[in-house]
């Protein structure tokens, strides 16, 4: 089978082959200001698996630039993230770590005459820089000389200026057709402590400008980034060209992943965390990843997920429907199987020995044989759904009536031989008898059943809360197509129904967080990170069949 390329690793393939570099190494470059989501994913497989791909190696960058929205949670949770997903990086590393190479490349770049420092206004800044139908017009501090912009760089970096007070830029083009290379802000004065430099600086960098010298520093060959970067390559190049490296590393953009009714904006996800709209980052809701590990979703659906939306460089919007069916996949060769009863119905088999039970043997996954099999308590007293019983059946309706008799699943089949009501005239319990000579499911008679359910001993079994799960959102696009619409207006106010009073099999009192079972006929559900062994929470991870909808 040929093996599949792409147009990275075409480039990549060049480069090796002409000598560019002799090796390739990457990067994944998370800034810590919030948590990692779906769309991260994608880049962190295409950095870490193009490392291994060319045997080379992947390090994880924090970009810790910007210490006013940074924070150590942020950091530790990127890493367990990266973990869960199973890459491996060559070295844990900091956009601060390299704050002095990046401070003495300004500094070069004042004594080259590139950069200059201004002390326009941010308002200011942005009427100078003009459009992309007119040129910009030069800042009046534009052509201060090299001694005057080395000593204000200078009192900069001691302190003696407030926040916002000035900035330095670099001194490129301000009739470019490109905006980023309008004379952009390359540091500027910022009073805030650092989570690692503590109060050591009070100018930092912007992305822009430490970005590629922390990529040349570090060695970095391929420095792989989404498509919004594009126009930003120039100014990456710009600045290792001026800085003088010798073996500046490539920058190569990719279309980023684009998930209808999900939303991925830090900012945004932060106002739904702090609102109390949803339970926080890792809300099984949420598009982040600690968000779907919570949900059940596993770690290789993800990479498969990513995997088929493929690497390219054009826009596209991907349906959910897409990231379900690969959960589904995994989880229907890999989830052990079990009973639940979401709304009981008492049960009661009259012909069933009284105070006795006995444990009936079903496979735990029929996909694995080497999952082998389990057993499970039945009595004469079992709850089924309410939904499995309609007294007056619909056509087409399958399960048990009056008049028609279900197998239970891996056990008996029965049949209705009294229903009892409660004051209301709701069905409250029925009495049933059962055919001994069914047991495991088939009658030596050979007569067929249409119906089989699942069950639960109501003598033997666990109890627990079940989390149920819509999409967060009405709309497939939270923030408009201009990505300015209030995301709160777009909300589905049915994302969670909270189903209290379940019966599980009773076995599954011992599992453990994060572990996922299928609910015969109901679905996919995952033990909650936070459940107890004396409250059990499942939560929905997906359905047994694509039903996504709003």
């Amino acid at each position: 089978m040929e093996e599949m390329t792409n147009f990275i690793i075409e480039a990549i393939d060049k480069d090796l082959k002409d000598g560019v570099y002799d090796h390739v190494q990457t990067r994944f470059p998370p800034e810590p200001n919030g948590y990692l989501h779906i769309g991260h994913v994608k880049a962190i497989n295409i950095d870490f698996s193009m490392a291994e791909k060319y045997n080379g190696t992947c390090n994880l960058r924090l970009d810790d630039t910007n210490p006013t929205k940074e924070d150590t949670e942020y950091v530790d949770s990127i890493m367990e993230d990266i973990r869960w997903l199973g890459f491996k990086w060559d070295k844990v590393l900091y956009a601060s770590d390299y704050f002095p190479i990046i401070h003495a490349c300004a500094i070069k770049l004042i004594e080259k005459g590139k950069a200059y420092v201004c002390e326009l206004t941010p308002d200011q800044i942005r009427e100078y820089r003009g459009t992309l139908y007119q040129p910009g017009k030069e800042s009046p501090y534009r052509n201060r000389s090299v001694e005057e912009n080395l000593d204000l760089f200078r009192r900069m970096t001691a302190g003696e200026f407030e926040t916002g007070a000035m900035v330095l830029r670099a001194k490129i083009d301000m009739a470019s057709g490109n905006l980023n290379m309008r004379d952009p802000i390359i540091y500027r004065v910022l009073k805030a402590h650092h989570h690692r430099t503590g109060d050591q600086w009070c100018v930092y960098p912007m992305y822009d400008f430490a970005h590629p010298i922390s990529d040349a520093a570090e060695g970095v060959t391929h420095s792989l980034c989404s498509l919004e970067f594009e126009d930003h390559r120039p100014l990456y190049d710009w600045v290792l060209k001026e800085c003088e490296f010798k073996t500046p590393s490539r920058q190569i953009e990719f279309a980023r992943l684009n998930l209808n009714y999900t939303l991925t904006s830090k900012r945004k996800c932060l106002k739904l965390v702090k609102d109390g709209i949803v339970d926080g980052w890792d809300d099984p809701r949420m598009s982040t990843i600690c968000g779907m590990r919570r949900r059940g979703y596993p770690a290789e659906a993800l990479i498969d997920f990513v995997n088929r939306v493929g690497v390219s460089k054009a826009h596209s919007v991907v349906d959910y429907s897409l990231l379900e069916a690969c959960v589904r996949e995994n989880l229907n060769q890999n989830a052990p199987r079990a009973m639940a009863v979401f709304h009981p119905l008492k049960v009661t088999i009259e012909n069933y020995p009284e105070h006795t039970s006995e444990m009936l043997e079903v496979e735990l996954n029929p996909n694995d044989p080497a999952a082998g099999k389990k057993q499970i308590s039945f009595s004469r007293n079992i709850c089924i759904e309410q939904d499995d019983f309609m007294e007056v059946p619909v056509k087409g309706y399958k399960r048990l009536t009056p008049d028609n008799e279900v197998r239970l699943k891996g056990a008996y089949f029965i049949k209705v031989k009294e229903i009892i009501k409660d004051a209301e005239g709701k069905v409250c319990e029925l009495i049933c008898t059962y055919d001994p000579a069914s047991k495991g499911g088939n009658s030596p008679d050979g007569r067929k059943v249409k119906g089989t359910i699942q069950w639960v001993d109501a003598n033997h079994y666990q109890p627990a809360t079940v989390h149920m799960y819509q999409p967060l959102f009405l709309t497939s696009n939270p923030s408009g197509e201009d990505g300015e619409t209030d995301i709160m207006e777009n909300l589905n106010p049915n994302s969670l129904t909270v189903l209290e009073n379940c019966m599980v099999d009773a076995d599954l009192a011992s599992a453990e967080p994060g572990k996922t079972f299928q609910f015969m006929r109901n679905g996919y559900f995952t033990v909650d990170s936070y459940a107890k062994p004396e409250h059990l929470v499942f939560n929905l991870t997906v359905t047994l069949k694509d039903s996504f909808k709003v």
